[in-house]
């Protein structure tokens, strides 16, 4: 067949071979946060332009080439999301829910948003976990908030990641190391690609994020911003570092860590998978504690991170990891001849009634055709009914590990599978 329609570039299908990998992470990293104490949030898939203009930056690469931004028939500038700890901050206080609690501890997962170059572990629809806590500034949160991130990779078999911490310290210390930067590139100004040239003027904290190699060589001489930290940032990092080393957390101080949103504060932090590549973070953060006032709200500290899932896939599959993910059937029942159907049909929702998967062909195919349909799915048991089975009200139980049969009446059918399958 010669499908009409194809899927847009930087977006993917995920089958279903795909997708019990995907439910199985979701599942378990939802599980982790709930030990930690978090609570889901849901935001809705576009919000208004202007809500990631002021929290993300207008000199962000983000902003300026990465949105998808579009205008609806109010004439109001709307865009998908591309991140998610804005849409969580807007949701806090258009629900007020400082009002209700101090501290919120917030988890969320879902698709996002950016035009980009799609490559390996960066699509244009890509999708995304995190978490947030608002409301408590303490070196502890930070380091809880680094451990669930480092226990999440860890309880899903990823032991090869490296965690990257460093400081982008805070309104005391940021604007005299931004001095620094200027001018230390200054005389090479010419020589920069035009978006360092851009940020040199608007915001020179972030040519240290630059990627194109000129401008790394050049920045490379840049002293490092944990050397121009004031002493209240200075000590405030090396409080976190003293409770990741009481956790057994491995990390390694990164000078010039700088995220790709401008509003971090203090902490930023990264676990990278080498192996990947240019995109090899699989989740990064850091604290934001200015963001709440910002959109307005109080002067309330924060902190939180956000994980990639398909980079997280795409390291589980290099590490050549098999997850403990179980997709076979517990029962197939079989029918034999048109007379057969309805019972077998009836028998499969009590099964499936009952809480134990199940399935059948519809079809009217033959005897060797149902069992190699079984066989597709793994099942672990046939039931089999035919005329003769029909008559006695009875049903053969195959056993397709094993191939041991046996004839059970119609009405302990279920009762019997659960003893089973419990087994």
């Amino acid at each position: 067949m010669n499908p009409k329609f194809q899927s847009l570039r930087g977006t993917n299908d995920i089958l279903p071979d795909e997708s019990r990998i995907w439910s199985y992470l979701e599942d378990k990293i939802s599980d982790i946060f709930r030990r930690f104490g978090y609570q889901e949030i849901r935001t809705p898939i576009f919000e208004r332009t202007e809500l990631f203009v002021r929290s993300i930056g207008q000199a962000t690469d983000i902003v300026n080439k990465e949105m998808y931004t579009f205008t609806d028939r109010k004439e109001r500038s709307l865009t998908l999301r591309p991140e998610g700890t804005a849409p969580v901050v807007r949701a806090y206080l258009q629900n007020q829910l400082y009002t209700k609690d101090e501290v919120w501890k917030l988890y969320y997962k879902g698709p996002f948003f950016r035009y980009e170059r799609p490559q390996a572990g960066r699509e244009r629809q890509f999708h995304q976990f995190g978490a947030e806590v608002l409301g408590v500034m303490n070196p502890a949160v930070d380091a809880e908030i680094i451990y669930l991130g480092y226990l999440i990779l860890k309880s899903i078999g990823l032991d090869n990641c490296e965690l990257l911490l460093g400081s982008v310290g805070c309104p005391v210390c940021r604007p005299g190391y931004e001095k620094v930067i200027v001018a230390e590139m200054k005389e090479h100004y010419s020589e920069l690609c035009d978006d360092c040239k851009r940020r040199y003027k608007d915001n020179p904290l972030r040519m240290l994020d630059c990627k194109n190699d000129t401008c790394k060589k050049y920045l490379k001489k840049v002293p490092a911003f944990t050397e121009n930290l004031c002493e209240y940032c200075k000590n405030y990092l090396a409080k976190i570092e003293e409770l990741l080393k009481l956790l057994e957390v491995p990390f390694e101080i990164t000078p010039n860590l700088v995220r790709g949103l401008d509003y971090y504060t203090h902490t930023t932090f990264e676990f990278i998978y080498p192996h990947l590549g240019a995109q090899a973070t699989l989740i990064g953060g850091g604290r934001y504690n200015h963001l709440i006032e910002e959109l307005g709200g109080e002067d309330v500290p924060a902190c939180g991170f956000a994980g990639g899932m398909e980079r997280i896939i795409a390291a589980l599959k290099n590490e050549k990891k098999q997850l403990p993910i179980s997709d076979e059937l517990d029962v197939f029942v079989v029918h034999i001849g048109t007379e057969c159907f309805k019972s077998a049909f009836q028998l499969l929702q009590k099964i499936r009634s009952g809480g134990m998967s199940a399935d059948m062909d519809y079809r009217e195919s033959s005897l060797k055709s149902q069992f190699r349909r079984a066989d597709r799915f793994k099942t672990r048991y046939v039931i089999i009914i035919g005329e003769d089975e029909l008559k006695n009200r009875t049903a053969k139980l195959k056993n397709m590990k094993t191939g041991d049969e046996e004839s059970i009446k119609s009405d302990n059918i279920v009762s019997e599978l659960k003893k089973r399958l419990i087994k």
